[in-house]
């Protein structure tokens, strides 16, 4: 079969996605030869396909126009009104742009490795991240304005139509049937893999961060965009319980990206007297993350969201030993590699991060615990999964043209 991949902008700044996305294509580049399948990228970003040839990923391409994009996003309202209206005229107006697109590629089926999907009429394998709308609605990334039932929308409409769901864990699997009752047999279950860029980077020479940033040696990481739902703030009640209650004053650097909530985080700061502990880092380069993560004593990862999150997988790989918050599948993804805390609980994320500092010989059990999680299970076991997926679906496909 002719199998269509679909990229999304394919920036850094957008963090884990970009990290998953990227290392994903990267793993389909060196395996597509043991598949049977012809993979094509479809792409609406022209640096995509430049930035894939300048590392000598050889695939077909096709390119997606900007206008296409808004057109069939046009078209796709049109079609929507023309069915209230008039459903007997409605499959004048049956197959979109995309579909058009894909049909004269003589695409069989498109597979999205990211939840940034189109609305397509052909067979499709969707990956789904988290429902955190549906469970914890009340964070303004997924609530404000139109925001929760867009997300609303797309996914009752993606997940439901999809011939194959991807999904991180048995908890994303059950929250998908719970609230969309889709069957079990069209979802599968494939664990976020470590990232490779953590294996190529582990032998390199580090940079000196801690002159570079001025941070103190022994440091608390937390690499996150600042949205409310990565929970600066009670991190940040915890690192003050650690300074007055353990008298303890350790540092804590916070690398990512704005999402409009670290102007509130920095108020926090100062009004927690912090600002001498607590360290702005903004958007890194790789090295610099690879750096950070490699240097710090542990990091904190005290996301509310979840099941799947890539900063752990990567911790673990650089011998960095993981504190993470216990939300709904972390046990699933983590195992007994972190210590599983209560995000809502400073005391016990603070207690938690002082019984870690004096105790050496539990720091070194989860750096090796870490290890051996970190190296079961990659991007490449990821896509040959992929390989199997879209194998078993080809019984199928053959039977329309």
């Amino acid at each position: 079969m002719r199998v269509a991949v679909f990229t999304s902008d394919y920036a850094p700044i957008r963090g884990g996605s970009y990290t998953y996305e990227s290392d994903i294509i990267k793993a389909l580049s060196e395996l597509a030869h043991e598949s049977r399948h012809t993979f094509v990228i479809f792409t609406s970003n022209v640096k995509v396909k430049k930035t894939l040839e300048s590392n000598q990923v050889l695939f077909e391409y096709q390119y997606i126009p900007k206008t296409t994009v808004f057109l069939n996003r046009i078209l796709r309202i049109v079609r929507r009104v023309v069915y209230y209206l008039t459903p007997e005229k409605h499959h004048r107006i049956r197959l979109n742009l995309i579909d058009r697109l894909l049909i004269s590629n003589n695409i069989h089926i498109a597979w999205f490795p990211t939840p940034f999907a189109y609305e397509i009429d052909l067979p499709y394998i969707f990956t789904l991240w988290d429902l955190q709308h549906r469970l914890q609605p009340f964070f303004p990334e997924v609530k404000d304005g139109y925001l929760w039932k867009n997300r609303e929308a797309y996914y009752s409409l993606m997940l439901r139509r999809a011939s194959v769901i991807i999904v991180g864990t048995r908890t994303g699997q059950e929250e998908i049937e719970r609230f969309y009752q889709v069957p079990s047999g069209r979802i599968n279950v494939l664990p976020f893999p470590t990232p490779s860029y953590v294996f190529d980077f582990k032998s390199s020479k580090d940079l000196d961060i801690h002159e570079r940033y001025d941070i103190p040696k022994k440091y608390l990481f937390y690499p996150a965009q600042f949205w409310p739902h990565k929970n600066h703030a009670n991190l940040l009640l915890a690192l003050k319980i650690v300074k007055e209650k353990y008298e303890l004053a350790l540092s804590l650097a916070l690398a990512g990206s704005d999402k409009g909530n670290v102007a509130y985080v920095r108020k926090l700061v100062d009004e927690m007297d912090l600002s001498s502990q607590v360290f702005f880092l903004g958007f890194v380069s790789t090295e610099e993350l690879i750096a950070l993560y490699k240097n710090a004593f542990a990091l904190t990862f005290m996301s509310f969201f979840g099941p799947d999150n890539l900063p752990p997988l990567e911790a673990f790989a650089l011998g960095t030993p993981v504190i993470a918050s216990d939300v709904s599948g972390a046990k699933e993804q983590l195992g007994d590699a972190a210590l599983l805390v209560d995000p809502k609980n400073p005391e016990q994320i603070a207690a938690t991060i002082y019984a870690l500092y004096n105790n050496p010989q539990m720091r070194e059990k989860l750096i090796e615990k870490g290890l051996n999680r970190a190296g079961k299970w990659d991007s490449h076991d990821f896509v040959r999964e992929v390989f199997s997926i879209i194998d078993d679906f080809e019984p199928i496909r053959r039977c329309w043209e």
